[in-house]
């Protein structure tokens, strides 16, 4: 056993915070640790680095356990570079490589003693075995493989800290970690500013480490990818469960059915055990059965009455109107950031068409020009391209940091300034049943909390009830119970959908398309972000060639846009096709057991019609086949060229 807490409680003043907490974290453990804001993560995270000390309770660490601690916001050196941070996590093993330097100079040298060249000898011996059991000789490949995992490939190592981004600062500061290789791994919300790519190696890597770690995060595809356990923090108390969040929200569930069932049960047996007693402990005759049945009401260990479920969120977004058939249609859109020498292109040559009632997802890599499209959609003003929205559209928009919000205005008077028709009533019903409180709409707007900003933000959408929802990293800032909520009210909206998102679990629930965006146009898949995963179109390695005066520019990393295009094209044709060709084994099937019933042997009329229907079917299942065939069979051949 690594750590053990027993029976931990903590407060600060009269406010509790943890209550009687006891947890054991072995080797080779993967908890994710889940709470709402305020539960407490913070707190029971500083137990156990032994940074906070609680108010009772024990908390015991294994000798020579390693503790490494990310915070929301890692510190690390300003005046260090990206190399330098990196190695900071080696110190002690570059001075041992430099000790072992200086014994290999030192044996090198002639005319020593016998016994200062035997001890030197023994010291190197020594050193040099304990250097290669932590993989000394290791150290450079390590410091590539975690850099260029967490996104610093392309970057110049000797760039100083100072200038990185806070995002940027972020992902050193993990990778700094992670080189560190702690026996007891504690991150606190590692998945902000990471892209897909990123995320993926971060979950592999640490799937593959050697220690125990416990993460906090709300990335609810991040759990369920590395934890196989999760610790949830409600009411001060600590609940755990087998597997990663998807198993957790289904084993909670049952857990609360079966407390309330158990107490159910048990009162019923009390008010039978209870009526006895009163109806026969003045009998005479049943005097003695009445004492016995009072005997075992007075020792019966009672059950506490299940908690009630914290109040969730209530959110639906409807619409009034819908729009005619073609909502969004952008042609050769380009879009850029900054103004004259400071202008920079982003992306050009990009073209989407959203058809009425489609929820679509708009991904790409960190930097690309996502939100900024998404703002260019909406003001009609890409750099250059066409932008024309369906007749009957109307739009609702969702900014990420909730800029559009007056911060100076409180938010009851935030949202009456935008619906001055509403009742004050009906406004506070909509606030609180996004779990506002009276304190907090008297709040100014720029004194919330980034997940009650976007609660505001939600409110002004489900008044406006448009066809067209524009949303702009929606999860962002929401716990993750909100984000159930937001997941499902999404899933269930009849308008149209396009949103930036890297929430993968919401990706995999609400979208029915995925669209890639790149420096050049944009790949559409038809499906969720697992379909998106299993049939991307995979970037060609650069190939490096000697350089020839040829006329022509290539790309070096992605394919063409006319070949990612054609290839796309042939991927969503085949998904069509499968689908097709399942569903015509279905009706052969139901066809040809109809043609066994007696109705159809009796009508002769009948059976020459079901015979000449299944005669087509199987025609068409054929050519069906033929032509999923052929494509499988180029598909396959593009991919080994």
């Amino acid at each position: 056993m690594l750590l053990e807490l027993v029976g931990v409680s903590k407060s600060f003043g009269v406010e509790l915070i943890l209550k009687d907490i006891s947890l054991s974290i072995e080797a080779g453990d993967r908890i994710g640790l889940l709470g709402v804001n305020g539960a407490g993560k913070s707190t029971l995270l500083n137990i156990i680095t032994g940074s906070l000390e609680p108010d009772s309770g024990s908390r015991s660490l294994a000798r020579g356990v390693e503790i490494g601690y990310l915070r929301q916001h890692g510190a690390l050196d300003d005046g260090n570079t990206i190399a330098g941070e990196a190695a900071a996590a080696f110190s002690d093993l570059r001075e041992m490589e430099r000790r072992l330097e200086t014994l290999r100079i030192r044996l090198s040298q002639t005319g020593l003693p016998a016994g200062e060249h035997e001890r030197l000898l023994e010291e190197y011996d020594a050193l040099n075995l304990a250097f290669e059991a932590r993989d000394g000789y290791q150290i450079d490949v390590k410091i590539n493989t975690v850099l260029e995992g967490m996104g610093f490939g392309g970057y110049d190592r000797s760039q100083p800290v100072a200038q990185l981004s806070g995002g940027e600062k972020t992902r050193l500061a993990i990778a700094k970690l992670l080189l560190r290789s702690p026996g007891l791994l504690l991150l606190d919300e590692p998945t902000n500013h990471l892209d897909f790519e990123t995320l993926n190696w971060l979950e592999g890597y640490l799937n593959s480490y050697r220690g125990a770690l416990m993460v906090v995060s709300h990335d609810r595809y991040f759990l369920d990818s590395v934890a196989s356990d999760i610790c949830e923090l409600e009411r001060c108390r600590l609940t755990r469960y087998k597997g990663g969040y998807s198993q957790f929200v289904r084993l909670k569930e049952e857990r609360l059915e079966a407390q309330r069932r158990q107490y159910e049960r048990q009162q019923q047996q009390i008010e039978k055990l209870e009526d006895y007693v009163a109806r026969n402990l003045a009998r005479a005759s049943t005097s003695n059965m009445a004492k016995s049945r009072l005997h075992m009401l007075e020792h019966m260990e009672r059950i506490d009455r299940p908690p009630e479920e914290l109040k969730p969120v209530k959110l639906r977004f409807a619409c009034d109107a819908d729009p005619w058939k073609d909502v969004l249609i952008a042609e050769d859109v380009s879009v850029a950031v900054g103004e004259g020498e400071r202008r920079k292109e982003l992306c050009h040559g990009l073209s989407l068409h959203i058809r009425r009632g489609e929820k679509v997802a708009l991904i790409g890599r960190n930097g690309i020009g996502k939100s900024t499209l998404l703002k260019a959609l909406q003001d009609l003003a890409p750099h250059s391209g066409r932008i024309r929205w369906g007749t009957n559209v109307r739009i609702s928009y969702f900014e990420q940091e909730n800029r559009q919000l007056n911060w100076n205005h409180t938010v009851l008077g935030e949202v009456r300034n935008h619906f001055p028709h509403k009742t004050e009533t009906e406004l506070r019903t909509l606030l609180g049943s996004l779990l506002l409180s009276a304190d907090d709409i008297g709040k100014r707007i720029g004194d919330l909390s980034g997940g009650e900003r976007a609660k505001v933000a939600f409110a002004l959408i489900v008044l406006e009830r448009a066809n067209v929802l524009l949303l702009d990293e929606p999860t962002n800032h929401l716990d993750y119970k909100t984000k159930e909520v937001l997941d499902e009210a999404l899933s269930a909206y009849e308008g149209t959908l396009l949103m930036v998102s890297h929430d993968r679990y919401l990706l995999n629930r609400a979208p029915t398309r995925i669209l890639e965006m790149f420096e050049d146009g944009i790949l559409s898949y038809e499906g969720n972000y697992d379909y998106y995963r299993s049939h991307r179109l995979v970037p060609e390695p650069q190939k490096k060639e000697p350089s020839k005066s040829s006329g022509t520019a290539q790309s070096s990393f992605y394919r063409s846009k006319a070949q990612r295009s054609e290839e796309a094209r042939r991927r969503n044709r085949l998904a069509a096709l499968e689908k097709e060709v399942g569903g015509l084994e279905e009706e052969i099937s139901a066809l040809e057991a109809s043609l066994q019933s007696p109705e159809a042997a009796a009508d002769y009329q009948l059976l020459e019609e079901r015979c000449q229907l299944l005669e087509e079917l199987r025609t068409r299942y054929g050519e069906r086949m033929d032509e999923w065939l052929e494509l499988s069979a180029e598909l396959e051949a593009g991919q080994g060229r």
